[in-house]
């Protein structure tokens, strides 16, 4: 994102995450949930964890957003494997996109995608990485100017 658009690209920003807190309150009052250890501090990190990937201008994971993500990780994916992967977060619907919704549903529910196990692996490798590596990268969102 080139500096001069900058500002416009933080109000996007600021406007997602609001869209995306209040689909957390909605999972919170969940009763599906409700038995869910943790939830609000889980919401919280699926919440910046989604806000990691480009996101579409209609704040979803579209199929670059994701191949670029799996690339910073290291995973470099075909397209077929892209779409299977998108397929199974979003239920074998032919949606070439990933919702906020779609995310927690994959993050919280029993199926095991591909995505979240890359995800959860991703995660736990990071905690461990901050414990011995001194200062962390930057290289979130919430460290740009």
């Amino acid at each position: 994102v080139s500096q001069h658009c900058g500002k416009a690209y933080g109000f996007l920003k600021s406007q997602q995450e609001d869209k995306l807190s209040s689909i957390n309150e909605a999972f919170l009052s969940d009763p599906q949930y409700a038995e869910e250890e943790d939830l609000a501090s889980k919401l919280e990190m699926f919440k910046k964890k989604y806000m990691e990937f480009d996101l579409n201008d209609k704040g979803e994971i579209d199929i670059m957003g994701l191949k670029r993500m799996l690339e910073k990780l290291g995973l470099a994916k075909t397209h077929l494997e892209l779409k299977k992967m998108m397929s199974e977060v979003v239920g074998g619907t032919s949606k070439d996109t990933i919702s906020y919704n779609d995310f927690l549903d994959m993050m919280l529910g029993k199926r095991n995608a591909i995505l979240k196990l890359i995800l959860m692996f991703e995660g736990m490798g990071k905690e461990q990485e901050q414990k011995d590596a001194g200062p962390p990268s930057r290289k979130t969102f919430s460290d740009l100017p």
